[in-house]
């Protein structure tokens, strides 16, 4: 009868958030002695984060209030809320985990006074992002859950630029190729984001780091033994070269006559879909209209074979727009002459056959 007559207020957004902090700290601290009374507390922030969830997300029935969403936003980020959340993650289990960075993924896009603040707190705070990729080294579901986290964080261009310019880039070299095949596919899914989301910032990397990334890129993804790591990295790589905002870099990269060779390499895979995405770069090379002696070289000595290849090309993905292509990367061949003597020391350059 108290229970009814006595119904416990719901707290305010505020005050959610607040007691998700407290109770943060108290599970953090050593001053818990029972497992009973952790396991109570434990349920209670399991709770409360879902309460925060339903405020952001609305209950099905109706719309978020955009000022109680402003409200948690705020408290969020003013005392530090979001590190103990960070650090906690690996405490929780996977549907607490789930709801965090459900809320996690909401307050980066919430605007407080036009103002992205979760932006700004993470422009302050960049040692949490240093931890959430180096996630990846984390056995199980919490490594796809730092994942997530970092992937919604990388959408401030803060974030993006940081992670790039760090050690930690180089580390996704190894993160691709780890053995188990989930934590990978979802480190490719970081690694993307940050090659694609922010075009200035990814072209300005790209050309400061030109030499070392390319070259892990070509010899650790492009040249890989496992056809998943040769699939993904063919495609982000005609993604990166075709994007108007990586225009030097593109041409950079195709007037290289070692990228070529891998190229022409890949031509030969045995997966179609590799074949396909490949030739959308291979094509890059052809029509280049400064294309350097040595690549009109192999391509020239190599002509009929690649002609021969390209007109029994196909594939079950292409289109009008494949088939202009081409026949335009035809029409090119075609016309390059033996005005540039053929470098014989590269004639036994791999082509299609």
């Amino acid at each position: 009868m108290k229970k009814t007559l006595f119904k416990q207020k719901p707290k305010t957004p505020v005050e959610l958030v607040r007691h998700a902090r407290e109770l943060l700290i108290f599970l953090q601290s050593k001053t818990i002695t029972r497992e009973s009374k952790r396991e109570e507390k434990l349920s209670e922030l399991c709770k409360t984060i879902l309460e925060i969830r339903t405020v952001l997300y609305g209950n099905g029935e109706s719309e978020p209030n955009p000022d109680a969403c402003s409200q948690i936003t705020r408290e969020f980020f003013r005392d530090d809320t979001f590190r103990l959340f960070i650090l906690f993650l690996t405490n929780l289990k996977l549907g607490a985990r789930q709801d965090v960075t459900h809320v996690i993924a909401n307050l980066q896009r919430q605007r407080v006074n036009s103002q992205i603040i979760a932006s700004q707190y993470l422009e302050k705070n960049l040692d949490l992002v240093d931890m959430l990729v180096c996630g990846y080294e984390l056995e199980g579901d919490i490594a796809l859950t730092y994942g997530a986290v970092a992937r919604e964080c990388i959408r401030h261009q803060c974030v993006a630029r940081h992670v790039l310019e760090s050690e930690n880039m180089k580390k996704f070299f190894d993160y691709i190729q780890l053995p188990n095949f989930e934590i990978a596919s979802d480190a490719v899914a970081t690694f993307k984001e940050l090659l694609t989301r922010h075009k200035s910032t990814v072209a300005e990397f790209l050309s400061k780091n030109y030499d070392w990334f390319f070259s892990e890129y070509n010899s650790r993804l492009l040249e890989s033994t496992s056809y998943f790591t040769r699939r993904y990295a063919i495609k982000l790589l005609g993604n990166m070269l075709l994007d108007r905002s990586n225009s030097a870099v593109m041409v950079r990269y195709v007037s290289s006559l070692d990228n070529m060779r891998i190229l022409m390499n890949l031509l030969r895979d045995s997966n179609k879909t590799i074949q396909l995405d490949t030739f959308h770069v291979f094509k890059l090379f052809v029509a280049n209209q400064n294309k350097p002696p040595e690549v009109i070289s192999i391509l020239v000595t190599n002509k009929h074979k690649l002609l021969q290849f390209l007109e029994k090309f196909n594939s079950d993905k292409a289109d009008e727009h494949f088939q202009a292509d081409k026949q335009q990367v035809i029409s090119e061949i075609i016309s390059l002459e033996h005005k540039d003597r053929p470098c014989t020391s590269l004639d036994n350059c791999e082509v299609p056959c």
